[in-house]
């Protein structure tokens, strides 16, 4: 068999074009995709990633920071049009990679993806619980600890978190255009409390609290002046997470060359737009040093709490006290549909690399009347929830962010891959600018994966050998692209030994590196063992496979 087969590109288009009972409805236009990707990109982060941002790193230039994070993200959204409008299947970057770069990339992606999705959906549930515990003493109601925390938490099981997962689960089940009719209610529900806090608080901006707009850097890398933007930027970054799960829609677009780089790109310039005036109201109502030590929603409360007229005696009154409720509904909001977006773009990944072989039939499976991946629906919502209902989300937040950046970076790739082998296909969008635009944007997602934590690297290389075992022991039998090929088994065989290999040797060297770097009062040796441990059996493993004809 073949590791680098790929996918043809007319076998792509017909699959998409295929209107049979075995594919998925198609139900949504232009205007359901921007809400869509509204929808996954919008949640919490931005009512607590930015007060943190300007109080610590950028000031009140926390403005540019997410232009810059935009513009990173730009780079990436533009290779994921080009591909969405090309190849309207659904698998998002799975799809695109077994096109340009063959399965066993392609492989890599989609396994990464479930750190995306699926690990994601479990985070902003956890997250979800904790504001609608917030939510609810607000009317004097309160959940025990032990059932609106994990055990890892000081409780039991994360009973509201379970239920969020549970009911998007059953939504989706049900069928794409009613999730997309909530979703969009969610949408702009969200999208109004965020416009009515901008609306309502640029009368109170006092023009002093830009002055100075970039604060003096302290000698501290990322501490303010140009660093300290740069050092925002890769922290904001993250609120614009989820654009690209618009792109696993593809199948259920009715007009994907058309539609799919409006909802990209549109949702990605409207969000944009709303994280900067955000942003702008927040650290003009007050100054950038009231954000310091806040977190969850407090620092939006900081701002609404400036938002009056101040006694005689110089203490302010707000004007707006409802205004901090009226935000956690949007929060809850928010989350509810990156939920319900992940979960989707999840079961659509899957659904994919079901059909070519690599994952069993049970993940492509169609319901006979909703036409969605019912069952594949299902089997996430019992992951997802016992995820969240007895992880912590602390350990898996970040897993999201470094699995979305890497792959970000395979679509930059693709598209200059594309570009070089199917320079005649049709394309109705083509990302400007090649490979200048492919190019930043993965130098834009490798700085942001090099400034995350080494733990994170860990769990990241751990995850992806885990997906090597799962690939050896099944995709490589059932791929239906590949599996008849048997006259490469023993370069196919060298392949996955020696990448194996590398991982060990790369895995062993960043479990050494951050333990040795580790407070040396609270070393992290379970993560440091376990690591070693790991990379000892796969390279017994992988050297066996070395040694296969």
């Amino acid at each position: 068999m073949s590791l680098f087969v790929k996918k043809p590109l007319a076998g792509l288009l017909a699959e998409a074009q295929d209107s049979s009972g075995h594919t998925l409805k198609k139900t949504l236009g232009a205007g359901g995709l921007i809400a869509l990707g509204i929808g996954a990109i919008i949640g919490a982060g931005l009512f607590s990633i930015t007060g943190g941002a300007a109080a610590n790193q950028a000031g009140p230039a926390i403005t540019i920071s997410f232009v810059v994070a935009a513009l990173g993200c730009l780079f990436a959204g533009l290779c994921y049009a080009e591909f969405a409008s090309m190849i309207p299947v659904a698998g998002s970057a799975y799809t695109y990679s077994y096109a340009t770069m063959g399965e066993f990339i392609a492989w890599i992606i989609g396994w990464d993806l479930v750190l995306e999705y699926a690990v994601g959906a479990a985070t902003v549930s956890i997250s979800w619980s904790r504001y609608l515990v917030k939510f609810l003493e607000g009317f004097d109601v309160h959940l025990p600890v032990w059932m609106a925390t994990g055990p890892f938490d000081g409780g039991m099981i994360n009973v509201p978190a379970v239920f969020i997962v549970v009911l998007m689960s059953l939504l989706l089940i049900k069928g794409t255009q009613e999730s997309a009719f909530v979703n969009s209610i969610i949408v702009a529900l969200k999208v109004a409390v965020v416009l009515v806090f901008i609306f309502l608080g640029w009368k109170y901006i006092n023009n002093d609290n830009y002055n100075p707009y970039i604060p003096t850097n302290t000698g501290t890398f990322g501490e303010y002046g140009f660093s300290g933007i740069i050092r925002a930027a890769a922290i904001v970054f993250f609120a614009y997470i989820g654009f690209d799960a618009v792109s696993t829609a593809a199948q259920e677009a009715k007009n994907p060359k058309r539609d799919m780089p409006w909802g990209i790109l549109g949702s990605l310039a409207i969000c944009t737009v709303l994280y900067i005036l955000f942003a702008h109201v927040m650290t003009g109502v007050t100054s950038y040093t009231s954000f310091k030590g806040q977190d969850g929603i407090a620092p939006v409360a900081v701002a609404i709490e400036h938002m009056g007229k101040a006694d005689a005696a110089g203490v302010i009154h707000p004007d707006y006290p409802w205004l901090n409720r009226a935000i956690i509904v949007a929060i809850l909001a928010g989350y509810s549909s990156v939920i319900l977006v992940m979960l989707m773009g999840q079961s659509r990944v899957f659904y994919s690399m079901s059909r070519d072989g690599l994952l069993p039939k049970v993940f492509s499976d169609v319901h006979p009347k909703f036409r969605t991946p019912s069952k594949s629906n299902f089997l996430f919502m019992l992951f997802v929830s016992l995820f969240a209902a007895f992880v912590p989300a602390r350990v898996v937040g970040e897993m999201t962010s470094i699995g979305t950046l890497f792959a970000f970076i395979l679509v930059c790739i693709g598209v200059m891959v594309l570009r070089k082998n199917e320079p005649d296909a049709p394309r109705a969008f083509k990302t400007p600018w090649v490979p200048l635009v492919p190019v930043l944007g993965i130098a834009t997602c490798l700085f942001m994966m090099v400034f995350l934590p080494l733990d994170t690297w860990i769990r990241l290389i751990v995850w992806m050998m885990i997906g090597f075992d799962v690939y050896i022991w099944y995709g490589m039998k059932n791929s239906h692209l590949s599996s008849g090929d048997t006259q490469s088994t023993g370069r196919s065989n060298r392949i996955i030994g020696w990448t194996g290999l590398s991982l060990v040797v790369l895995l062993a060297i960043v479990a050494f590196i951050h333990h040795g770097v580790m407070d040396v009062e609270n070393p992290d040796t379970g993560l440091f063992y376990f690591a070693l441990v790991f990379a000892a059996i796969h390279a017994v493993l992988y050297g066996n496979r070395l040694r296969r004809k």
